[in-house]
């Protein structure tokens, strides 16, 4: 080898080791990483294993059983009276006094004197009709007087058998005799319209309103007022369809006997801080059904609205116009179940707990329900006796989640999973760990590379 090659052999060598190493340091670091990846998968802590404790939920149930059901329907209705009347006189003339009573909202008497009307005329008429009756008596007796002497002057002249009607002068007779009972009925007429001078109450009521007072001149088709009877006042109660069934209302034909009475009604109101009721019952029913609401309207009278009966003077009145709340008394159901509302969920469902505290889901059919109460029968409606019904509203109920039930205010002695948190563990990086419950544990593991879990 000749001493000039040696420096482009020397070269050549650097150029195939930069070259070499270009090549080979990227696959060493690769190598090296896989390496250390496998070491430190290989390597990893293994967690400990653990027993979660099921979750319970704590429900309030109850156990059904048979029981009667009474059934009431809520309505609601508007007070009105069951007579009223428009005050008209039978006579003409000017008033000439009015009761302090006959005002605007006052009460009165039956047969009490509400006003009276000039009596000057009526008196005049009576006594004139009473002198034609007199007149007319006395024509009476001279017609009879005359006819006696008719049928002696015709025995005198020598006649024989029965004396004709004209001798014994019975058309004159007749004719004032019926004169008589003209001018009878006169005076009675008189007589009659003296008194209805002074305009009477029909009945015991109270006064809508006063049309007419002193010095105003009335006639034969004036009104003088309008009023109401206070014995009994009446309400008109709607009734869908569905609570139809539930009632016996007085359907009584024409020439049928009436068969009992119609339900009875509790009404209610409150007036301020007071609170009335009034027992009624159903009189009568509407004889077609509404056809803007489709319901069918029921009357229910009450007596003695305005408590004026002894130890009901301090009660509030039941007055005209007052919206008030009612019960209509329906049917007895016998043998049912009845549940709280809060119970049946959306749907119709129920959900029943089995004898290992695990829930069912079940369909019930009710037949009548309440604002906090619904009854299902005891013959297809999806229940059993003794079957215990939970009361506690559940968001997503599972069939076959355990529950622990509280049926009727006692708690049943079942065994229930520990609570335990995290068992002891050695120290490490990690430190802490985050339980299921959401509570950190307070042990710490030890070891080379591992975590506490």
């Amino acid at each position: 080898m000749r001493l000039e090659s040696f420096p482009s052999v020397v070269e050549d060598s650097a150029i195939f080791m930069k070259l070499a190493f270009r090549i080979l340091a990227p696959l060493v670091i690769v190598v090296a990483a896989v390496y250390l990846a496998r070491y430190f998968v290989n390597s990893k802590p293994v967690p400990r294993k653990m027993d979660i404790p099921t979750q319970v939920t704590q429900v309030e149930a109850t156990r059904v059983q048979l029981e009667d059901f009474q059934v009431y329907l809520e309505t609601q209705g508007t007070v009105r009276p069951r007579t009223t009347t428009v005050l008209i006189p039978e006579v003409t003339g000017r008033v000439v006094s009015v009761s302090s009573n006959f005002r605007d909202g006052g009460f009165f008497e039956k047969g009490e004197v509400l006003l009276t009307i000039d009596r000057i005329n009526y008196e005049t008429a009576l006594i004139v009709a009473e002198s034609a009756v007199a007149q007319a008596e006395r024509e009476l007796q001279e017609e009879k007087i005359r006819g006696k002497q008719g049928v002696s002057n015709w025995r005198k002249i020598g006649k024989t058998g029965e004396p004709s009607d004209m001798v014994r002068r019975l058309p004159q007779l007749f004719e004032v005799e019926a004169r008589l009972l003209a001018m009878k009925a006169e005076r009675d007429r008189a007589d009659r319209d003296l008194a209805r001078t002074e305009v009477m109450a029909p009945f015991a009521g109270r006064v809508i309103e006063q049309l007419v007072d002193v010095g105003q001149y009335v006639s034969s088709n004036t009104q003088l007022g309008r009023a109401f009877a206070t014995d009994v006042m009446e309400v008109r109660l709607p009734l869908t369809n569905r609570e139809l069934a539930f009632v016996e209302l007085p359907e009584n034909f024409r020439g049928e006997d009436e068969v009992g009475s119609g339900p009875l009604v509790r009404m209610s109101v409150t007036i301020g801080r007071h609170h009335g009721e009034w027992d009624g019952k159903v009189v009568r029913v509407d004889s077609s059904i509404d056809e803007a609401s489709r319901q069918l309207f029921v009357v229910a009278e009450v007596e003695d609205p305005y408590r004026r009966k002894e130890g009901q003077e301090d009660s509030p009145p039941l007055k005209i116009g007052m919206f008030v709340d009612a019960l209509v008394k329906g049917d007895l159901l016998k043998d049912v179940f009845v549940l709280p509302r809060k119970a049946v969920r959306v749907g119709g469902e129920v959900i029943v707990i089995d004898a290992d505290n695990r829930i069912r889901r079940r369909v019930v059919i009710p037949i009548f329900s309440e604002e906090d109460r619904i009854v299902i029968p005891s013959e297809g409606g999806g229940l059993d006796a003794g079957d215990v019904v939970c009361l506690t509203p559940l968001a997503y109920p599972a069939n076959g989640a355990k529950v622990l039930p509280t049926i009727d205010g006692v708690t049943p002695e079942i065994e229930m999973p520990s609570e335990r948190g995290f068992g002891k563990g050695g120290k490490g990086k990690g430190g802490k760990g985050k339980s299921d419950a959401g509570t950190y544990g307070t042990d710490k593991g030890k070891g080379p590379e591992g975590t506490a879990s």
